[in-house]
């Protein structure tokens, strides 16, 4: 199965993607910590932060179950809602990796002796000449 793995950066405040088919994820929840390791980033410490389904349904922490469940929500990851004590059911997936989740987002915890772009094989874009 392919994971579409999203990883930010907080220090230069930039986000890389890259595509594995990597099952050790499946039964890892909203907040476990992973080494870098298992997406090409040598030394590097990783913390899940979110993630969506194949059919676009956002990972919602809190919800402990690798499925999707409607819940009653006036707020968070999912919900948007006009207006003060507005509760709105919406569906949400759960925080637990499954077969069913397209993208698992990323954040770097721990940074590594190497940088992050040349690790995933990144090019810089030179600047262009003006003109």
């Amino acid at each position: 199965m392919e994971f579409k793995f999203v990883i930010s950066d907080p220090k230069t405040g930039k986000s890389y993607q890259k595509a594995l088919n990597n099952e050790w994820f499946v039964g890892k929840k909203i907040g476990d910590k992973v080494e870098g390791n298992l997406v090409g980033l040598k030394n590097y410490e990783l913390v899940i932060t979110g993630g969506s389904d194949n059919a676009g349904f956002p990972m919602r922490k809190g919800v402990d179950i690798a499925g999707r469940k409607k819940i009653l929500s006036g707020k968070g990851t999912g919900v948007h809602v006009e207006g003060k004590g507005v509760r709105i059911r919406k569906t949400v997936r759960g925080s637990i990796v499954s077969d069913q989740i397209a993208q698992i987002n990323l954040k770097v915890e721990k940074q590594g002796s190497e940088n992050i772009e040349d690790l995933l094989g990144i090019k810089k874009e030179e600047p262009k000449p003006a003109a």
